[in-house]
């Protein structure tokens, strides 16, 4: 089974202020944090997604396919459409974010694994029954995906295939993303408390 990888890390963070990938979480970038979460082997192709030509170059030396999106105004409907023709003919694909800097590489090769039990199912990482990020979209819902427009995500398709959904269980801290600064710095006193 071929499975690609889309690291969508293309959107303009405007609730961050700047650019949220350069934000650096216990001593790394969260884009760096994102591309380490990454398990390679699990994946036929990875594409890095992005309108930030230093980000390209990092994908590049973690030997991934950087995308360069020029128009990420677009929403984030277009990084998925980038996506998905980056990483070729593939029975599903892996679509994961770039600010859940505690998110592990072991987790998402997990939820892979899980995934290839239940072919035919989205999977999405979740904690206490709650969806988050990552999701797996079987190769059947590439048309669906395909038809976004603007600003809708997967989140849409997966609201229409409910009962397609499965749900694999991970800890609440690999969910957390950062949207603010003031987030970035509470999952770090978080975590300086655990």
């Amino acid at each position: 089974m071929r499975i690609g990888c889309v690291v969508m890390a293309a959107g303009d963070a405007r609730r961050f202020g700047e650019n949220k990938l350069a934000a650096v979480f216990d001593g790394r970038t969260l884009i760096r944090h994102a591309l380490e979460a990454v398990p390679a082997e699990e994946f036929s192709t990875v594409a890095v997604v992005t309108q930030y030509p230093e980000v390209e170059a990092l994908a590049g030396e973690f030997g991934f396919l950087g995308v360069r999106n020029p128009h990420p105004d677009w929403g984030i409907s277009h990084t998925i459409r980038l996506g998905l023709e980056a990483v070729g003919k593939c029975d599903a694909v892996l679509f994961q974010v770039s600010d859940q800097p505690l998110l592990r590489r072991e987790t998402v090769a997990a939820q892979v694994a899980f995934f290839r039990s239940h072919p035919d199912k989205l999977v999405g990482l979740s904690h206490g029954g709650v969806r988050g990020n990552p999701c797996i979209f079987p190769a059947r819902f590439f048309p669906e995906l395909l038809a976004l427009r603007e600003d809708r995500g997967g989140s849409s398709v997966i609201r229409r295939h409910e009962e397609d959904l499965l749900l694999f269980e991970a800890p609440a801290c690999e969910l957390e993303d950062v949207d603010t600064p003031h987030a970035l710095r509470a999952l770090g006193e978080q975590r300086r408390l655990v």
